[in-house]
């Protein structure tokens, strides 16, 4: 063909490929399969009871290393554990002043919040039930009620201004850690609120990574700043993702002792379903 195009023209034959026909059934089987797997993909709470029964295989929170562990690719990766998509939340995230070590996370959805922490645990027990009965002796109001993640503790906390704030603290335990959460607002005091069950599924689908690092029971898991997906494949796609080395702002200190309120500082992110995260600061 000539610089400008002149030269022999194709025949309309030429010109247009074939197409292959569409298999029906085969379009067809594979809506069925990819509906099958959103539906088993649905957090489906337990009921309400004294134990805990299904982590792991029937439902989370889950270990990275769990067989059955949802896709975590888009989930928000905060070293300790990765965050699921729900729509119109907040995340406030909790760092040390002084040395901006990420602490933990806290959730806010509607009129409900939800404060996530992860603690290293024995290899062989489990540490909920020695948190919590910590927790009931130094707490003279504190109770005890079955809830969908087991014996849940309800706490009502007194803040500034002479309000009390109640709030319900559930504790799962995992392989070498145990995920807390304090759910407050409706999701504290209204169990068939539709915020209640929401960020009850948001707590149930978290992804927690151990990682293999010594770390003494009730250690808080070391974390690191929001990465968000698209960041987290870049990362990938460029051949700079070894574990997690290519996260060189990570910094590997871990807190000392419990932190007073003028110690922490926090950034809120807003969490949308899409491909980023926006910061709002």
């Amino acid at each position: 063909m000539g610089l400008f195009g002149f030269g022999k023209k194709k025949s309309k034959k030429e010109a247009e490929p074939a197409v292959e026909p569409v298999d029906e059934d085969k379009v067809a089987a594979a809506e069925a399969n990819a509906a099958a797997k959103a539906e088993s993909a649905e957090t489906v709470l337990a009921e309400p009871a004294s134990e805990y029964q299904g982590r792991g295989e029937e439902r989370g929170p889950w270990d990275v290393n769990d067989e059955d562990v949802p896709d975590y690719d888009d989930y928000l990766d905060l070293g300790a554990y990765y965050l699921p998509f729900l729509q119109g939340i907040q995340l406030r995230i909790k760092a040390n002043r002084a040395t901006q070590q990420v602490l933990g996370s806290t959730i806010t959805f509607g009129s409900s919040s939800l404060e996530i922490e992860a603690f290293a645990a024995p290899k062989t027990l489990g540490l909920w039930d020695d948190v919590r009965g910590d927790l009931l002796e130094a707490n003279k109001a504190a109770s005890e009620v079955d809830g969908v993640f087991g014996t849940e503790l309800k706490l009502p906390v007194n803040v500034k201004g002479g309000k009390t704030v109640n709030t319900r603290i559930v504790g799962v335990d995992g392989p070498r850690w145990m995920l807390r959460g304090i759910f407050s607002g409706k999701a504290a005091i209204d169990p068939d609120s539709p915020e209640t069950e929401a960020l009850n599924k948001f707590f149930a689908g978290i992804v927690v990574e151990r990682g293999e690092e010594p770390l003494a029971p009730r250690d808080l898991i070391p974390m690191h700043p929001p990465v968000a997906p698209a960041e987290r494949k870049a990362a990938a796609e460029a051949g700079e993702a070894n574990g997690k080395e290519h996260f060189k702002d990570i910094p590997d200190n871990k807190p000392k002792g419990p932190l007073s309120q003028d110690q922490t500082t926090e950034v809120k992110t807003t969490l949308a379903r899409g491909p980023m995260f926006s910061e709002v600061r």
